[in-house]
């Protein structure tokens, strides 16, 4: 349990951490109760609702306005949803679901260019993100992990934690790996 500090010292960040589970678990009782007028009130971008506030609660101090972002990603690719889709893999696997006739993934033109603007921004692609998963949305695929996109996303300026190269290699990975079984080698 954290204790509370006063906000004048340089432990804030450990009095009110994030919590990223706790976000998506929030979110995801908002699509199964059937809540659309708050996730209606995420999906507005612009303006500051009491359901952003909220959202950016679960961020700490710290990460805030991140949080409120993700909320309104998850909220966009939950709209006219009935069933909660908590995702799975990083962006770059998700973004590997793109696609149509012409092929998905690296086979499909528009995800390639897609993943290569979101990788090679240097700030949190937010505009980008929304394309991504808007993208997904329109071609029925899950999304990413939404837990592990917002961890990815506070770790995005981090040159150790090089986020950008991992779903760049997550969206490139072959389909079918030839893992040998468990007890053979």
């Amino acid at each position: 349990m954290t204790e509370n500090r006063p906000r004048g010292g340089n432990a804030v960040e450990d009095a009110f951490p994030h919590d990223s589970a706790a976000l998506v678990a929030w979110l995801t009782t908002l699509v199964r109760t059937r809540d659309y007028g708050t996730l209606a009130d995420l999906r507005r971008a612009r303006g500051r609702t009491n359901a952003h506030i909220r959202a950016g609660w679960y961020g700490g101090e710290v990460h805030r306005d991140l949080f409120e972002q993700v909320a309104f990603l998850f909220a966009l690719y939950h709209q006219g949803r009935s069933t909660p889709a908590s995702g799975y893999g990083s962006l770059g696997a998700a973004a590997a679901r793109i696609g149509d006739g012409v092929g998905r993934g690296p086979a499909n033109p528009g995800a390639q260019r897609l993943v290569d603007r979101l990788v090679v921004s240097r700030r949190v692609p937010w505009r980008h993100l929304q394309h991504a998963v808007v993208r997904l949305r329109s071609c029925d695929q899950l999304p990413p992990s939404w837990t592990g996109l917002t961890e990815d996303l506070i770790l995005w300026n981090d040159r150790k934690a090089r986020i950008p190269y991992r779903w760049s290699v997550d969206f490139h990975a072959p389909k079918y790996w030839d893992r040998p079984t468990e007890g053979t080698r």
